[in-house]
């Protein structure tokens, strides 16, 4: 049986869950919330890289990630963000949709699947 490593776990959800060889992260909404979509998913991201490190990845090693957008015409300042963070020739699956996000500050939420 695979062992399951369960991090930064609280009453309600872990930040991380590693399962075998694969890394899932939770929606990772920014945690200083102010600001624009552009700076929201900077900070994202560096949460993220600082997820996937916590777990022995990084984000060459992502599969897969899902972006929620509270507003799809805002696609253009989080993909400033994505492309200066993206990792060229390592790019994972990308899907990105808007959706209305647990609470108004929260412009982008980014969840992803990485190999371990």
């Amino acid at each position: 049986m695979t062992d399951i490593k369960r991090m930064e776990t609280s009453a309600r959800m872990s930040q991380a869950v590693v399962h075998g060889d694969t890394v899932y992260l939770s929606g990772q909404v920014s945690n200083q919330p102010a600001g624009d979509v552009k700076g929201q998913t900077a900070a994202i991201l560096t949460q993220i890289d600082g997820l996937l490190s916590q777990c022995g990845s990084d984000k060459t090693r992502i599969l897969s990630a899902t972006i929620y957008l509270a507003d799809v015409s805002t696609f253009d300042q989080m993909n400033e963000s994505w492309e200066a963070w993206a990792a060229p020739g390592a790019l994972p699956a990308r899907t990105t949709i808007e959706a209305k996000l647990a609470s108004p500050e929260y412009l982008v939420e980014i969840t992803v699947i990485a190999a371990a």
